[in-house]
């Protein structure tokens, strides 16, 4: 299909924001003249722009979302900018500007940028409803009057790119079971599902809730007053119809998507440049050395959306058929002397920040297994699919919290899955820094797992 489907692409607020912020620049210059002052302005009015509309939630428009509130996002974005452009020659007296010049900056920037944001918006729409791209397939679990109203909602609004290919009724005459719902979903590459609390029982919530999780599927509901699980619970409107969504993954905000591919570079980088440029030819030389191979050693792993990459190491093991399909194991005759050195300090991850600059893992992440392994776990392991929501990382929280290494029992993946959800679920930057900073601290201490 020449048109991607599912997920919208994760340029478009990014590019939404160099857009703006070029127009912010661009009519600066037809209100300062000096160079100083101008320099001064640009980079004050960019920063307090960036901090206002995160603020403001400027940038937190969905394909859902009405004109109505795009406007109202304007008004209210407009009313900041204003107030910190004359912030600006308040602080700075000696630029003589009088406030019909600022009012005419304002209005000449937002002018601008209502015409960007609208023309995106509104192509956008065209795109979905004319060319068929950007599409979400969905189906909807239940059929009672908000259900039928969510169906209505999908039908008029074909510009929003959700594409309604079944309503279940699962009270009705021609009734259909969770069984069957699930098996139509997986037949059929659903994207979404919306189901209502009412018309299912706590048996078949949990039934879809453990498909949605092990299968990559976004689930939500239609609220009522039945009590749902304590999950963190994502809520928003379609039209006047309230949505709850089943997890808020915080990395998926554009924002924070920014924010840890901006550290994710950076310190990459820094290890790239400053580590490996001098470390993998020494090691290098040790490693062929003691045993014959390759310095390098590459292996399909499980990343985001469950797509297979190949994960990078220094080999510390002797070359062996097996590497791909048993986990090492404490006294493992595979590992070579410098092998266990290696492994010991955690040296053999480094190259894995190639990984993290090609885009393929993240510092900070699910730990990623082995092709068959992942296979095997996603079968016997509830939830273990969820952690594929996110990219890998070289460490992770479960790492730091006990469960790194070899997987000891079905206890032990069980718990490394439950910190990995709760990391998704509740990312920060700084709690990616807390957790580098522990696994430093670990690897020069000496893990006792780390063999």
């Amino acid at each position: 299909m020449i048109f991607k489907r599912g997920r919208y692409s994760g340029f478009l607020r990014p590019i939404s924001y160099i857009i703006d912020l070029i127009i912010i620049g661009y009519f600066a210059f037809g209100i300062i003249s000096g160079k100083s002052d101008i320099l001064n302005f640009i980079i004050y009015i960019s920063i307090s722009w960036i901090i206002s509309s995160l603020l403001s939630g400027f940038y937190e428009v969905y394909r859902y979302t009405s004109v109505t509130r795009i406007f109202t996002l304007i008004a209210k974005q407009s009313v900041l900018l204003l107030l910190l452009v004359f912030a600006f020659f308040g602080f700075f007296n000696e630029i003589t500007n009088g406030p019909k010049e600022v009012v005419k900056y304002v209005l000449m920037v937002m002018t601008s940028i209502t015409t960007v944001k609208f023309t995106i918006y509104f192509l956008l729409k065209k795109y979905r409803k004319v060319f068929k791209g950007n599409l979400r397939k969905v189906v909807i679990v239940g059929l009672n009057k908000k259900t039928d109203q969510l169906r209505k909602y999908f039908n008029d609004n074909p510009d929003y790119g959700y594409q309604l290919i079944k309503t279940f009724d699962l009270k009705g005459g021609n009734k259909f079971n969770i069984d069957e719902v699930i098996e139509f979903i997986s037949n059929n590459e659903i994207d979404e599902i919306y189901s209502s609390v009412a018309e299912i029982t706590n048996k078949e919530l949990l039934s879809l809730i453990d498909y949605a999780d092990n299968n990559l599927k976004i689930l939500k509901f239609l609220p009522d007053n039945k009590e749902i699980y304590s999950k963190k619970l994502d809520f928003t409107y379609y039209g006047v119809l309230p949505i709850l969504s089943m997890r808020k993954i915080a990395t998926e905000e554009p924002i924070n998507q920014f924010i840890k591919r901006s550290f994710d570079i950076l310190f990459s980088l820094f290890v790239i440049v400053g580590v490996l440029s001098w470390l993998t030819p020494l090691l290098g030389i040790i490693i062929k050395f003691e045993s014959k191979g390759p310095i390098f050693f590459k292996q399909k792993r499980n990343g985001l959306d469950y797509k297979e990459f190949y994960c990078y190491k220094f080999r510390s093991m002797k070359p062996n058929p097996e590497a791909h399909l048993h986990q090492i194991k404490k006294g493992d005759p595979r590992v070579t002397k410098v092998g266990k050195f290696i492994r010991k300090t955690s040296i053999d991850e480094l190259p894995q920040f190639i990984n993290v600059l090609k885009g393929d893992m993240s510092v900070v992440g699910p730990r990623p297994h082995m092709v068959s392994h992942t296979h095997m776990y996603a079968e016997k392991i509830d939830k273990f699919m969820v952690r594929h929501f996110i990219k890998p990382g070289i460490t992770g929280l479960a790492q730091v919290s006990g469960f790194r290494g070899e997987v000891e029992d079905d206890k032990f993946i069980t718990n490394r899955v439950k910190y990995d959800i709760y990391y998704l679920e509740n990312w920060s930057i700084l709690m990616d820094l807390r957790i580098v900073f522990k696994t430093v601290f670990d690897a020069l201490g000496g893990d006792d797992k780390a063999y």
